[in-house]
């Protein structure tokens, strides 16, 4: 899912902000807690407040996550 993520950070980029956390990293312990993360890959998509829109588990199709940034954005 690597090189997906990367492609959609920079096609979008300005308008979305990506962050990644490490599910081994203890400092990122209490974000991956209120999140639900459990297992990598796990995509969140979150609006400017960081509530979560939508997230996806595993392997996901990059046009099912752009689509949905897209709707996220009004495009």
């Amino acid at each position: 899912m690597a090189p997906v993520v990367h492609r959609l950070e920079s096609d979008f980029s300005g308008q979305v902000k990506f962050s990644y956390l490490d599910i081994d990293d203890p400092a990122t312990e209490r974000l991956k807690k209120v999140l639900g993360y459990r297992v990598q890959p796990h995509i969140f998509l979150l609006d400017a407040e960081g509530n979560v829109l939508q997230q996806w588990v595993g392997k996901t199709d990059e046009s099912v996550i752009r689509q949905a940034i897209q709707e996220a954005l009004g495009q």
